[in-house]
């Protein structure tokens, strides 16, 4: 039989799908295919040993592959019954697969439809004769019988799959999801059947969106507000988000999107007034900000109702680069799942409205779909919508803005499936909408909608399109709007009568000359169960105190926990080694090193019921060998066992802790942070960078959300930033945190950075972030070698009765009047000061240490300064180039100078200024920093 099989057939290896396909069916009934295959499929089933009828497609698909290396492969037998039955299951799966190539998806209708003969039955060998012959349809659903004619076949594959939907879903690995999709497609050929009340929906919806735009449009002439015309679809898209999701146990959705079509979101998907708008127009909105940000980057929240009850409604704040905000709604979506304790990750959606140029063009998506399955930053899938402009910028030629087929394929990275859908068919979108929140809610994987539309303006109203696109704006100026082609639709079927859908746009514009919503969804006084109250933290003054001590008896306790480990749990050497240091340190026989005063910290706040999330590229164990919160059983037998976390083990009832290596990934790994840091002031949320540099890759973030969305939005957030940062001889990408950047970007006591160099400062100040009612990001420049240097120790007193020092001045017993000169340092700097100092016996240099770089802490420097009245020299020393670091901040602002007056003079000790943050040559890197240091203590100047 198999010699025949590869004589007589031409399928193949590339269609080695098919043969999936066809076993698929031999699974499910192995009548439904030829007497040929089924002889053959049974010898696989014998090969494979399978007691009972196999699901484990391993073995099958091995021989397919082997099978495809042999040659091409077709069934036929003498009658050619056989032949042709498999030639109709080909085709059902060729229009499975390509089918979406001959959608009917551009409301333009500016391309041709693609030659592919894999879709047309004469690829197959059929004839016209062969037209009214009966097949069995296989897994095609849809049809009474198991039988129907290959007319009535090619019939309902041109239905389901070339109609205005046009569908993605055969690179799905899984098959149980490929037939979800496959029953809900084929069942109604792909085409919704919709009541006439539901059909009047849309309408509605349709109508709001566009008069709304026209009303914008007229109202506030050449103003900017991205319309949504052309795209319309997208508010029915949305309405069926709340609809479907809310039936299916959804109770909040959080929305990320861009500015295009945001106001027309704002207004009639959350039910925003439109008076509110209108004063935003009119510059007389006014908020308690610094700042403040235009209208169209500007959030939202409220709660709607839905078939399954009250839904509460996120739009997030965003800036304008583009989809950065998606991996913010995730980690926002992310805290609102733990907070309801929602495992099954049902009650909380992420839906994320994308650019058709954007989607595909901006890396931050794939950072993100790469983590969306994991486990500390996936949540249960996304909604995708595409609102698909198809030009992306007005500018663009399509031969550039992008390598793929569909601007939504690098969804496929995630085995996303993908409904393309023509947005002048509004029921077709919602029907896809529909079947996408279905899909997310059974299967918690993310969906797209790809809502094909056009752009009827310029990309903003000032801009005119058809400098650059004349022939596409041609075809524009004369389409009729999606609105008015479904009312017309609408009247012709007799759902609406002549002249209904010209009294709804009369009676929207009504409403919005008042101001008002002809049909507000808004609920109003609904009290939500797991609404989060920032008002502790709302107008709060910033200060550096904070009551951080804890008993020693306490600190012993909890020392002991740290250290306990489960019978029979064998750690590395190494960490074995560790251990038995931290015992000794819990009980005071060892001074305290930078990894216990830091899990101290974290077990502290876990035990007085704050909760703990660590996050990036290698924090279980910690970079630079120091953290180890998560151990690991060297005698584990599989990957995913053996593993030890004792900061979960503090105590019963205590806060929850969440400690997990990331995705290699900064920007949007930090993004995802800073959503859940927004959405939860009671977590300490730390990211910390693998090398400080690092957090380059993430500075959209950083300017765009971190360090102004207070000032911007009045979002309050107190993540936390640990950046490890040191002169070490490490190249350029391993030694800078890139100081001078947080620095320039420090207002209005946006955020803190800090520069600790003990134990007890790390434990103090990783305590005072939560203990204060304050929330302001903080930055934290860590240490690398200094982790371990035998003078950066601290005693359990110091946590027991100290505070985080913003400054601490000299510590050793210099005579205060024969200090001639005090040098200003940070970091581990001070300790290769300190350690030169005592070297050469010099008696006239105090070292005092700025702890806290911002907010400055002016009266704690000049009280550490006045110690030395005599001093008629400041140093401030850095390892950094003289461009870089913290110098020219504090120099430009005068905050140095402001303190020590016109008495003293003040001096800059630094590597030459320099393109590179470091150099990569080691000598030379010693060279530099062996200068520095004894420049420090250089000759005094006249």
């Amino acid at each position: 039989m198999m010699k025949q099989l590869r004589s007589t057939s031409y399928l193949f290896g590339a269609n080695a799908p098919f043969i999936e396909e066809l076993y698929e069916n031999y699974l499910a009934d192995p009548a439904a295919v030829p007497e040929a295959w089924r002889g053959y499929f049974d010898a696989l089933q014998a090969q494979a040993g399978a007691a009972v009828r196999d699901v484990a497609h391993g073995p099958v698909i091995a021989a397919f592959t082997e099978l495809a290396k042999r040659g091409p492969v077709r069934t036929v037998t003498a009658g050619g019954d056989d032949r042709r039955q498999v030639s109709t299951l080909q085709l059902i799966n060729a229009y499975r697969f390509l089918g979406n190539r001959w959608a009917n998806l551009d409301p333009l209708k500016r391309t041709e439809r693609p030659q592919l003969a894999e879709l047309e039955p004469s690829f197959y060998g059929f004839t016209e004769a062969d037209l009214n012959q009966s097949f069995n349809v296989g897994s095609f659903h849809g049809f009474s019988a198991d039988h129907a004619t290959l007319r009535e076949i090619l019939e309902a594959l041109r239905q389901t799959y070339c109609g205005s939907i046009g569908s993605e879903y055969m690179h799905i690995s899984d098959t149980g999801q490929k037939r979800w999709i496959q029953s809900r497609l084929e069942s109604v050929r792909g085409t919704p059947r919709f009541s006439a009340e539901m059909k009047k929906r849309i309408l509605e919806r349709t109508t709001a969106a566009e008069t709304l735009e026209k009303f914008l449009h007229t109202k506030y002439v050449g103003q900017k507000r991205f319309s949504l015309e052309g795209g319309e679809s997208t508010i029915v898209a949305m309405d069926e988000i709340v609809r479907v999701g809310g039936s299916l146990g959804a109770q909040e959705i959080v929305i990320g999107m861009a500015h295009r079509g945001r106001l027309n979101v704002l207004v009639n998907t959350l039910g925003k007034s439109p008076s509110m708008l209108f004063a935003e127009f009119e510059g007389k909105a006014a908020a308690d900000l610094t700042a403040g940000d235009v209208k169209y980057h500007l959030g939202f929240s409220s709660d709607v109702m839905s078939p399954g009850g009250p839904v509460h409604l996120t739009l997030s704040f965003n800036p304008s680069h583009l989809e950065i905000i998606n991996p913010v709604v995730e980690g926002s979506v992310y805290a609102r799942q733990l907070r309801r304790k929602d495992e099954a990750k049902s009650q909380v959606i992420a839906v994320l409205i994308h650019g058709d140029a954007a989607v595909a063009g901006q890396g931050v998506n794939q950072e993100m779909l790469n983590f969306s399955q994991t486990r500390g930053y996936g949540t249960g899938g996304t909604v995708h919508i595409v609102v698909n402009n198809q030009i992306g910028f007005t500018t663009s030629d399509p031969r550039d803005y992008r390598s793929s087929l569909y601007c939504t394929d690098i969804f496929k990275m995630v085995e996303a499936p993908i409904f393309h859908v023509n947005g002048d068919d509004p029921e077709a979108v919602a029907f896809a909408t529909a079947l996408a929140v279905e899909f997310r809610q059974e299967f918690k994987k993310d969906v797209v909608v790809d809502i094909v539309c056009y752009r009827k303006l310029g990309h903003n109203e000032q801009d005119e399109p058809m400098v650059t696109q004349p022939l596409m704006y041609r075809k524009i100026a004369s389409h009729p709007g999606t609105r008015k082609l479904y009312a017309d639709r609408l009247v012709t079927e007799g759902t609406c009568a002549p002249g209904e859908p010209e009294k709804m746009i009369k009676d929207f514009r009504e409403h919005l000359d008042k101001g008002q919503l002809l049909y507000n969804p808004v609920l109003s006084g609904h009290n939500r169960q797991y609404a989060v109250d920032w008002t502790p933290y709302i107008g709060q003054s910033y200060t550096d105190e904070g009551e951080t001590a804890i008993p020693l008896t306490e600190l012993k306790r909890l020392s002991e926990r740290l250290t306990t480990l489960p019978e029979g749990f064998n750690v590395h050497p190494r960490v074995r080694k560790i251990l038995e240091d931290r015992i000794a340190m819990g009980q005071g026989d060892l001074p305290l090193d930078w990894g216990m005063g830091e899990n101290l910290a974290y077990a502290s706040l876990l035990a007085q019921g704050f909760g703990v999330r660590i996050s990036g590229e290698d924090v279980g164990r910690g970079t630079f060998f120091h953290r180890h919160a998560v151990l690991h059983d060297q005698k584990r037998e599989r990957w995913d066992q053996g593993t030890y976390v004792p900061l979960k083990h503090i105590q019963d009832g205590q806060a929850a802790l969440q400690i997990f290596d990331s995705v290699l990934s900064e920007e949007a790994v930090l993004a995802f942070e800073y959503g859940y840091a927004t959405a939860e002031p009671n977590e300490l949320v730390v990211w910390e960078a693998q090398f400080g540099d690092f957090v380059n890759g993430a500075q959209v973030v950083l300017d765009q959300f971190i360090c102004s969305g207070e000032a911007k939005w009045g979002r309050l957030c107190g993540l936390t930033l640990m950046l490890p940062h040191g002169y070490e001889g490490q190249g350029p990408e391993h030694s800078s945190a890139r100081i001078e950047r947080f620095m320039n970007n420090a207002a209005e006591n946006n955020w803190q950075i800090c520069v600790p160099t003990t134990p007890a400062q790390i434990f103090h100040l990783l305590r005072r972030q939560m203990l204060r009612k304050v929330r302001k990001p903080l930055v934290i420049i860590t240490p690398k070698s200094l982790l371990r240097h035998k003078e950066a120790t601290s005693t359990l007193a110091e946590l027991e009765d100290g505070k985080f020092r913003t400054v601490i001045g000299e510590t050793e017993a210099l005579d205060p009047k024969k200090v001639k000169r005090v040098v200003l340092c940070q970091g581990k700097l001070y300790y290769e000061l300190l350690a030169y100092r005592r070297e050469n016996n010099i008696k006239d240099t105090a070292l005092v240490r700025i702890e806290q770089l911002y907010p400055f802490p002016a009266a704690a420097f000049g009280a550490a300064v006045d110690q030395f009245p005599n001093a008629r020299e400041v140093v401030w020393a850095q390892e950094e180039p003289r461009n870089q670091g913290a110098w020219y901040w504090l120099a430009s602002r005068q905050h140095l100078v402001n303190v020590l007056g016109s008495k003293r003079k003040l001096l800059l000790v630094s590597r030459p200024a320099a393109a590179s943050p470091a150099v990569g040559y080691y000598a030379k890197h010693n060279a530099q920093q062996k200068a520095v240091i004894e420049n420090a203590f250089g000759p005094l100047q006249d």
